[in-house]
């Protein structure tokens, strides 16, 4: 992850003048506003810019580029990152660059870096991308009016940051080099930060009865795991639980996926990679509010010892289930943690997380994840949440139809909808509301949500907040829903 440094506004604007062209000046603009500079008033005259959100301009002088970020209104945080992201993609192939916000709050300033070091994030591990012309810079400064004033609010914006930017990593990953036994060695790494750590594995979990994550998992090389992290806060309360899909990799298993696009199924541990950073983030900025994250990691592959379509798979709070389709089982394996979070842990509210549903695409594109749930309050907290970190969420509906299509005559339910029922042959069938539907079967009267960021787990081409590639999508969200719902001891 790239480093930021802060200092005072007149130290940055000397190390930009000390590095020529090596260096990219980034200037937030509220729209409408005229720059200081008569030059740069000149310039951005000129080329019509008006400095709306993520709108850049870039100038160049006898000092290197200076950038002007159009941050809008600049009322809504999310406008400053949008604007510090921006900014920073105008300076790729600089090796430095220095954010100047001496005229914002601590806040906006912390916002203004966050975007750009979300921007900055690259994943090289496995490519030499030292000649690629969208380098970000190396060295970046934050220059302020007053660092100390602006500390505060920077440790807590750069604690998300570090979060996603832990997420985006697992979720680029290749499944030959992310299966379960080496993702909860990853996990085990953050015992570092303070967080402790549990592996649940092998004979452990046929001793729980965890039938459906043993199931999914059953047919790979790799069996599964389920890693539980805890952060200990300080109040006495029960903890905030946050439950993530974790499938490295998803065949479909015997009933196989079409081979095209199937190489973006290592990106279905998604929410697991969510939750982790989640976590991560509270631990770095010391949240006072207890949280425990449970990730149910497994390979859906195919084998001898499979799971198949008409298997009928005994979970761990005892319910029977009948598989109809092996392709849908992220909610297996969360049926298995959540039933385990909620009897464990019993927490004051309970999320998941999970790529799910090509259902949800459908129905929301790749612009808003889907929210369901039995508890308003925290849906809309979690909205609140979402809009202000630029994550934003929409709430569905789980009706009482969409719990009858999982009737079975053999088991206590279905884990999905019979292929080609309902109207106009299935083709429309609603499987993100009967795969929440499934997933409330399991929540043991917890306050929860689900959220399917099917469709957001990455991004199609580049934006302000990150290039084309893995988005880390959640993080930020439950970060910030703790720090505004879950930190107080009512």
């Amino acid at each position: 992850m790239t480093k930021l440094t802060l200092q005072r506004s007149a130290e940055a604007l000397r190390r930009h003048k000390a590095r020529g062209a090596d260096s990219a000046l980034i200037l937030p603009l509220v729209e409408g506003e005229t720059p200081d500079h008569p030059a740069l008033a000149a310039a951005a005259q000129a080329a019509g810019f008006t400095a709306k959100a993520g709108e850049v301009l870039a100038v160049p002088g006898a000092h290197g580029f200076t950038i002007l970020a159009g941050i809008g209104a600049g009322e809504a945080i999310s406008d400053w990152e949008a604007g510090g992201g921006a900014g920073m993609a105008a300076a790729a192939g600089r090796a430095q660059a220095v954010l100047l916000a001496d005229s914002a709050t601590p806040e906006q300033a912390a916002g203004f870096a966050a975007g750009a070091l979300l921007n900055a994030w690259r994943f090289n591990a496995l490519r030499d991308a030292r000649k690629d012309k969208d380098t970000p810079p190396a060295r970046v400064t934050l220059g302020v009016t007053s660092p100390a004033k602006v500390e505060p609010a920077w440790r807590r914006a750069e604690a998300a940051v570090r979060g996603a930017v832990f997420a985006r990593d697992l979720v680029a990953e290749p499944g030959n080099r992310l299966n379960p036994a080496s993702f909860a060695e990853r996990l085990s790494a953050l015992k570092q930060y303070g967080l402790k750590v549990e592996v649940l594995e092998g004979k452990r979990l046929t001793a729980l009865g965890m039938g459906a994550l043993r199931a999914v998992g059953g047919g790979a090389e790799h069996g599964p795991r389920l890693v539980v992290l805890r952060w200990p806060g300080k109040l006495k309360a029960a903890p905030i639980a946050f439950v993530g899909k974790g499938i490295c990799f998803d065949t479909g298993g015997i009933s196989i996926k079409p081979a095209a696009g199937m190489e973006e199924m290592r990106g279905d541990m998604a929410g697991a990679a969510a939750a982790a950073g989640a976590m991560l983030a509270l631990a770095l900025r010391q949240s006072h509010a207890p949280a425990v994250a449970v990730l149910a990691l497994a390979e859906n592959a195919i084998g001898a010892a499979s799971y198949r379509p008409g298997d009928i798979l005994r979970s761990y709070n005892g319910k029977t289930i009948e598989v109809l389709d092996t392709d849908a089982e992220g909610r297996l394996i969360l049926a298995d943690a959540l039933s385990y979070t909620a009897a464990r842990f019993k927490p004051r509210a309970m999320i998941d997380l999970a790529t799910l549903t090509g259902s949800i695409i459908t129905a929301l594109g790749h612009h808003r994840a889907g929210v369901f749930g039995n508890d308003e309050a925290l849906t809309a907290a979690l909205m609140a949440a979402g809009e202000g970190v630029a994550e934003p969420l929409w709430p569905m509906p789980i009706d009482d139809e969409h719990r009858e299509v999982l009737k079975s005559d053999i088991a206590d339910l279905r884990q999905c909808a019979l292929a080609g029922s309902g109207a106009w042959g299935g083709r429309f069938l609603s499987d993100a509301c009967h795969a929440a539907a499934f997933l409330r079967e399991f929540v043991e009267g917890t306050i929860w949500a689900h959220l399917d960021i099917a469709g957001l787990e990455a991004r199609e081409e580049a934006a302000p907040l990150g290039p084309k590639g893995a988005t880390g999508f959640g993080v930020r969200l439950l970060d910030r829903l703790v720090a505004t719902r879950f930190e107080r001891d009512t």
